[in-house]
């Protein structure tokens, strides 16, 4: 019963909070949400003197939540195939190569960017953050999250392509990251692993390639079912099937579950729709996985504004956090700007294009999650309060500009 109780309170909480949102904020319904639950922890840190009973059974609440868990082993599942079910193959395919090289080679600098300007900053400014740790959280903090700003991005009139791009780049990032993540934290951790090029090179091609054929052999036999019947609602319980069920064989096999639920997504919302459905169960499945897409975000958009909670003495990482932000920001621009001028694309990447990729690049629940998934020691903390100082700029800044700043590259070129 703790945990029907446990989210009950959060989908109380989170229809309260987007019903305010509607009515005072009109802001972007995850980031209005966030916004209203980081205003919410402050007056309970404020208040906590006054109503201490309460403030420890709310504070234990969220810490009793294991919010690496429920992210990465159910929420993203469902967001993910939520947003890839969307998604159109052809046009998919039309941006295949940016999508490939910035979800994985793009990953790769950032991470590395990230780690090393933090860790010399840090030795300049005697803050105590060794370089694996550093490491770590550019890793950790790499992978972008689509969820805020697409619908901005739709609102501002972008064309499709670009589009596209941020889409497809954070629909296949967090597999790619989560991997990279796995490897630095052992090696922070003192665990013995192989870092020979062919041991990495395998676990990579295991969890990404493996999850993604994974995923597509999941679709495709979903798809194929779904072809023999013609109703809606056991339509709507095979893709919950997909989603709840392939998760579980990708971890068992120790594959990437992201990368499955973005395969299974995107074969069953291309060929699926095409092949097995009918206008009605297309309509039904859509406004289902529209419903799903639109609860999940409301509830971890509150679990996001809720972490400030758990954050103890945030005062003490002020200057760590403005720090990373800026170099998160710098490592995005080097991580787009090198392939871009490296590898010839068969569409040549304006500036324009270039400062919305980057501006773009929003980050959020995943880095949060993969932060607080770090065992207990002495750099935990310090990593994740500059995670939640990224995350919330990322989220709030970058978010709520990210379609004044694609208006005004549109005016001065064709983007």
């Amino acid at each position: 019963m703790e945990l029907y109780y446990s989210f009950s309170v959060l989908i109380v909480l989170a229809s309260f909070f987007s019903y305010i949102n509607l009515r005072v904020l009109k802001l972007p319904s995850t980031i209005g949400v966030m916004i209203i639950a980081m205003l919410t922890s402050i007056l309970l840190v404020i208040s906590g003197h006054l109503f201490p009973k309460f403030f420890t059974h709310f504070s234990t609440l969220l810490m009793d939540v294991d919010f690496t868990e429920v992210l990465m082993g159910a929420m993203l599942n469902f967001l993910l195939f939520a947003g890839a079910i969307h998604i159109n193959l052809k046009d998919l395919r039309e941006q295949k190569w940016p999508i490939v090289v910035f979800s994985t080679v793009s990953v790769l600098i950032s991470t590395f960017v990230i780690g090393g300007i933090l860790y010399y900053i840090f030795n300049v400014l005697h803050i105590d953050l060794p370089f694996i740790y550093c490491l770590l959280f550019g890793a950790l903090i790499s992978p972008t999250d689509p969820i805020a700003v697409m619908g901005i991005l739709k609102k501002a009139n972008v064309r499709k392509s670009l589009e596209t791009k941020v889409a497809g780049e954070s629909l296949f990032n967090d597999g790619v990251a989560v991997v990279v993540f796995s490897v630095i934290l052992q090696l922070a951790q003192g665990s013995d692993i192989d870092m020979s090029l062919g041991n990495i090179s395998w676990l990579l091609v295991k969890e990404a390639l493996g999850g993604f054929v994974l995923g597509a052999l999941l679709g495709l036999g979903a798809s194929n079912a779904i072809r023999k019947i013609d109703d809606y609602n056991v339509t709507v319980l095979i893709t919950l099937s997909v989603v709840m069920g392939g998760y579980l064989i990708a971890h068992t096999l120790h594959m990437s579950g992201p990368l499955t639920m973005v395969a299974a997504g995107i074969v069953i919302g291309n060929y699926g729709k095409r092949t097995a459905m009918s206008a009605t169960t297309k309509d039904y499945l859509n406004k289902f996985w529209e419903l799903i897409d639109e609860i999940m975000n409301a509830i971890l958009f509150l679990f996001i504004g809720f972490e400030l909670l758990l954050i103890r003495d945030l005062n003490n990482y002020w200057l760590m956090g403005g720090i990373a932000i800026l170099v998160v920001l710098l490592a995005r621009f080097i991580s787009i700007w090198i392939p871009v001028r490296l590898i010839p694309f068969r569409n040549k990447f304006s500036s324009g294009t270039i400062k919305i990729l980057v501006w773009g690049g929003l980050r959020g629940g995943v880095s949060i999650a993969l932060a607080l998934s770090i065992d207990n020691g002495p750099y935990k903390q310090a990593i994740i309060a500059i995670t939640y100082f990224v995350v919330v700029f990322s989220i709030v800044v970058q978010g709520l500009s990210i379609g004044k700043v694609a208006n005004k590259v549109l005016s001065k070129e064709e983007v």
